[in-house]
């Protein structure tokens, strides 16, 4: 009996390990953090040795193969042994599509991902079709495959996912977007982190598809190393030669497979990166075959994601919008683009290698006050003090929250819009918008 030892027991991994056991494996899960309960109890629940707290490396290095949550870096300590005795190391998601012929529709950016992806699963839900949600949202697709399979899967892919996938196809791959993120993770190299993006279109065949933002620039640089065998399906935002779904006189069109039109206005989602994202949730459900009155509705009717620019309330005549998602400088570029008054903008977080340059010239149109929240704003101060706007230093939510109610004028925004990951004073990125949320409308 193969050996399989399941690092990490988060979602992606207590799922791994119940598809394993499923499939006939010696299954071990190992996770040097305390395991939840509710995955304790799936692991017990199907007979499924764990550990916590500890990695024991003779219950870990006599793997047959190691499957890796994408949360763990690849030089982390039990992670370098392994690879260095030769045990082959794959992601959840390779895993699970060893054990299913369903169709996959991935998709991958620096941003939009959770939002195209969500709204391509609406549209599909929406169409009638069997479909399933994971990767980054959703159930493990593990889970899933093991005691819920699903017709179709719309899984969002991080880079970290896609590290470790090898054999794994996808049926339609979308690529939104690259830009510099993550790069803590990548030796601070840009190359190594888009190198792990171009991932997505492995192992495509002519019978598969591939969409793609055809004004980005290090997607264009990049076509041209591959050999591309799926269709190609790029999308802009104006129509250009290639261009199968682009905006054009107010209209929102996609010429292939079959012409599709609407008004752009009928949108749900506002805010030129959104119309990238429903282009490619678009093309993606009309390649599947989804019935055009269907794909319109949807389109119309999304919505939206928490967490990505979602209206909190308005207090004193001020909009407060909860935009925790946007933990890269790129996403919170997007965000201020879609402004339509003056902003407060909160920034700050764990920060993970990120250029401020991009935002720079957007923060001095936009912004009529700043306040930093996190546990060292250091970086923060040194970059934007010098624009001349009132800032605040906060490292509480609660600090936070009472600085901008202070700062912000009548017919003004407060954007939390972090650039940053959460991780130095919340839980995740979720735990900073709830939290904003709940002293926002206590205000």
């Amino acid at each position: 009996m193969k050996r399989i030892v399941i690092l990490g027991a988060g979602e992606s991994g207590a799922g791994a390990a119940v598809l394993a056991k499923k499939e006939g494996f010696d299954v071990f899960v190992s996770d040097m953090s305390a395991i939840k309960d509710r995955y304790k109890q799936l692991l017990d629940s199907h007979g499924i040795a764990w550990e916590e707290g500890r990695h024991t490396e003779d219950k870990i290095l006599n793997a047959d193969e190691i499957i890796k949550s994408p949360g763990i870096p690849a030089d982390a300590p039990m992670v370098k042994k392994a690879a260095g005795r030769g045990i082959r190391i794959i992601s959840e998601i390779e895993f699970a599509g060893r054990y299913t012929h369903s169709k996959m529709i991935c998709i991958t950016g620096s941003n939009g991902k959770t939002t195209t992806t969500s709204l391509i699963y609406h549209i599909f839900k929406e169409a009638g079709y069997d479909a399933g949600l994971a990767g980054n949202i959703g159930r493990s697709l593990a889970l899933q495959v093991a005691e819920d399979p699903h017709e179709y899967y719309i899984i969002e892919l991080s880079s970290f996912q896609l590290d470790n996938m090898y054999d794994f196809r996808a049926n339609i791959a979308i690529l939104l977007n690259i830009t510099p993120d993550h790069l803590d993770r990548y030796n601070n190299c840009m190359q190594n982190y888009v190198d792990a993006k171009m991932r997505i279109i492995r192992n495509q065949t002519p019978a598969d598809a591939f969409i793609y933002w055809n004004d980005d620039p290090v997607i264009k640089r990049e076509l041209a190393k591959y050999d591309i065998k799926a269709v190609q399906c790029p999308f802009s935002e104006l129509k250009e030669r290639g261009s199968i779904g682009y905006i054009e006189e107010g209209q929102y069109k996609i010429e292939w497979p079959t012409p599709f039109n609407m008004e752009q206005e009928s949108l749900s989602l506002t805010g030129k990166h959104n119309i990238y994202n429903s282009l490619a949730a678009g093309i993606a459900s009309n390649i599947s075959g989804i019935k055009k009155e269907v794909i319109r509705k949807s389109l119309s009717d999304f919505p939206g994601v928490e967490h990505r620019l979602e209206k909190v309330t308005t207090v004193r005549g001020v909009l407060y919008v909860n935009d925790s998602k946007a933990t890269n400088v790129d996403a919170c570029w997007y965000a201020l683009e879609s402004m339509k008054t003056k902003v407060v903008l909160i920034l700050g977080g764990k920060d993970k290698g990120n250029d401020y340059n991009a935002i720079k010239d957007l923060v001095r149109e936009k912004c009529s006050a700043l306040v930093y929240l996190g546990a060292d704003n250091a970086k923060l101060h040194a970059f934007f003090d010098p624009l001349g706007l009132p800032v605040r230093d906060t490292h509480s939510m609660r600090e936070c929250v009472e600085a901008c109610y202070e700062l912000a004028e009548p017919g003004e925004t407060v954007l939390l819009s972090p650039c940053c990951a959460s991780f130095d004073l919340f839980k995740n990125m979720e735990d900073r918008g709830e939290q904003f949320k709940e002293l926002v409308r206590k205000l």
